[in-house]
């Protein structure tokens, strides 16, 4: 099977001002896309996708993602149109519910995160393909809104999103989904099984992109992703796969809140599951997983650490890519 499309992500405990730099060398090493993200309070992704994508020729730039209570539709479809006008085909947007917290930390709370996202997505993508839009719901209301500049080649809207019920709502709403780091094969499949049930309530037969998010860890000792693998295993949201919950939260209570011990504790084969890690063979098969579960890109997230990130993409790159 050959490799997925894959990516890297910019991320957003990154200064701004190295965008360009590492958007320039994303593409040179043969990386087919740039993921921006857009975490509160760190900066924002509309601006940093127009930075990526002025800063390259032809790489794609993703947008992952978009909290879609903080953006009234019509200015989110203005700037997306805007994008796709001055980079055609090459931007890649999503939408989400946002993290709960900072949803509410900024005034945007909504009873119905379900309502919003599926009403913003259905309006924004409506608006892009050069639709005059009237929307009273429960979140969106707008009256009698259209583009003055669609875009000739609308953009994909994807959602990200992670539970049953939205990633149903995606399968009925959106071109893609987005699935975030953790993302083991056994949920991409699963996974994408719900988001088919969506699609079929819809009557949509067009392509569904499925876009994954995983840690990457060039190495054969991985210390950065069994870091991060450790304190997504300690937070309240469950492994994406249910046959390692057990293991897992007996791992979770030996280590009494200390994450390195945890880190140090993960079984080798949880770690390959779950992360994109180890030597060229390793790295290769774990993408080939990750693609046969219904992958139709994969966005590699390099380590904290700056300088170890660009080592481990340039070594991805030369491995995976032929860079």
């Amino acid at each position: 099977m050959d490799n997925p499309p894959i990516g890297v992500m910019f991320r957003c405990d990154s200064p701004p001002e190295n965008l360009p730099a590492y958007a320039q060398l994303a593409e040179r090493l043969g990386y087919d896309e740039l993921w921006v993200v857009e975490d509160c309070f760190f900066t924002g992704a509309v601006s940093a996708a127009a930075v990526a994508a002025a800063s390259t020729e032809s790489l794609k730039i993703g947008i992952g993602i978009l909290p879609a209570a903080f953006r009234n539709p019509a200015l989110a479809a203005m700037e997306l149109s805007n994008l796709s006008r001055l980079f055609p085909g090459r931007i890649l947007p999503g939408f989400g519910h946002g993290v709960p917290d900072w949803v509410r930390q900024v005034g945007a709370h909504h009873p119905s995160p379900l309502a919003v996202l599926e009403e913003t997505i259905a309006a924004v993508r409506a608006l892009l393909h050069g639709e005059t839009v009237t929307a009273h719901g429960r979140h969106v209301d707008l009256d009698g809104v259209k583009l003055a500049f669609p875009p000739a080649e609308p953009p994909l809207i994807s959602a990200g999103v992670r539970n049953e019920k939205s990633l149903r709502l995606a399968g009925r709403v959106a071109d893609g989904t987005i699935l975030a780091e953790g993302a083991a094969p056994a949920y991409i499949a699963w996974a994408r099984a719900r988001i088919d049930e969506g699609r079929t309530e819809a009557g949509r037969t067009d392509p569904h992109r499925v876009t994954v998010y995983a840690h990457l860890d060039f190495d054969d000792a991985p210390r950065s992703a069994r870091s991060e693998l450790a304190a997504q295993f300690s937070s309240p949201v469950q492994p994406s796969d249910p046959a390692d919950a057990d293991v897992l939260a007996g791992l979770v209570s030996d280590a009494k809140g200390d994450l390195e011990a945890l880190a140090a504790a993960l079984p080798d084969e949880i770690v390959d599951r779950y992360a994109v890690v180890g030597d060229a063979d390793s790295c290769g098969k774990a993408v080939s997983r990750l693609a046969a579960a219904g992958a139709d890109a994969v966005v590699f997230v390099p380590p904290r650490d700056a300088d170890l990130s660009v080592a481990h993409l340039t070594l991805a790159a030369e491995a995976l890519l032929g860079g």
